[in-house]
């Protein structure tokens, strides 16, 4: 129902013509005026966070028009290479469209489909970037939102869990995840391995496994708005989530890159339930700031408004 629901808003959404909602930037971007002081420097940090680039740039070489950025034209596989408007997953085109669309047919933005777990060349608009120096250039906005942003309603308090460590997700040709089963699959508390199952059943669990694969870790969201705790190294990548500013062992329960110590930091935390339970409340907290459409609406527009303006075009 809810991918039911989505496509079938953004189909509805691309036959509003864009002069309409051209003429409806400025009222959008005039929420912001509308805010206190606080909530104000809250959109402005995570602005500043998902678009990096302080300076002026020159509009990026690998740029496509917004007249051109159209569903059928981005999911043309027969483009050629160097092409405007390459192949896009469609929930990233659809992700993007949602807020491209309020701006001029004649600006210019550049776009790289897909995990990114690089730095890009020119400033771009991206799902994700490493984190690590000189990551300036991918300019985050909220994309694959179907599959990345999704919330759970977490019917289990702490003590109806069970003592176990969940990991269930694709390791084919990620050497990362397959180390880590490898390491712990046959330990008393795991349950790593086995029949898919469902997100109700995952909560059955009191730590569930938040392990990268491309870039990062799908579930990490939905995981952080239950009840029970996200277990993972620290991340190497972050979305539109900002990965990057969460907080060991206050947002999430951190363990060494190599897994080694992933028993001795369950066992602390099965010792000291109240610690656990202080990290679901704070993940909790993390998330609820994502749970605002209208807040998110607006910091999008923002960041396209800032990308577009250090770019000389508006």
């Amino acid at each position: 129902m809810r991918k039911l629901s989505y496509y079938t808003i953004n189909y509805l959404r691309g036959l509003l013509p864009r002069t309409i909602t051209q003429h409806m930037l400025g009222i959008r971007l005039r929420e912001y005026e509308r805010l206190s002081d606080a909530e104000k420097q809250q959109i402005r940090e995570r602005v500043d966070y998902y678009m990096k680039i302080r300076a002026p740039y020159p509009v990026p070489q690998t740029n496509v028009a917004l007249r051109d950025f159209t569903l059928k034209k981005c999911k043309s596989k027969r483009l050629k290479a160097d092409e405007p408007c390459g192949y896009i997953h469609s929930t990233h085109f659809y992700d993007i469209y949602e807020y491209s669309r309020y701006f001029p047919d004649d600006m210019h933005f550049s776009y790289t489909s897909g995990d990114v777990w690089y730095n890009l060349q020119e400033p771009g608009i991206c799902k994700s970037r490493p984190l690590k120096d000189g990551n300036e250039n991918n300019v985050l906005l909220k994309l694959n939102k179907l599959r990345h942003f999704k919330w759970v309603d977490d019917p289990y308090s702490w003590e109806e869990k069970e003592c176990r460590i969940l990991f269930r997700g694709a390791i084919d040709k990620k050497p990362r995840r397959q180390a880590f089963v490898d390491m712990w699959k046959d330990h008393e508390w795991t349950d790593l391995t086995g029949k898919p199952l469902t997100l109700k059943e995952h909560l059955t669990s009191r730590y569930i496994m938040a392990l990268e694969g491309n870039d990062v870790a799908t579930n990490l969201k939905w995981v952080m708005s239950s009840n029970s705790v996200a277990v993972m190294p620290k991340p190497t990548c972050e979305t539109w989530f900002m990965e990057g500013r969460l907080i060991p062992d206050y947002h999430y329960i951190e363990i060494r890159e190599d897994y080694s110590d992933l028993i001795e930091k369950i066992t602390y935390y099965e010792n000291h339930p109240d610690e656990a339970k202080a990290i679901a409340r704070h993940a909790h907290e993390w998330v609820e700031q994502f749970r605002n459409d209208k807040r998110e609406d607006l910091i999008s527009l923002m960041v396209l408004e800032k990308y577009f303006r250090l770019s000389g075009q508006l």
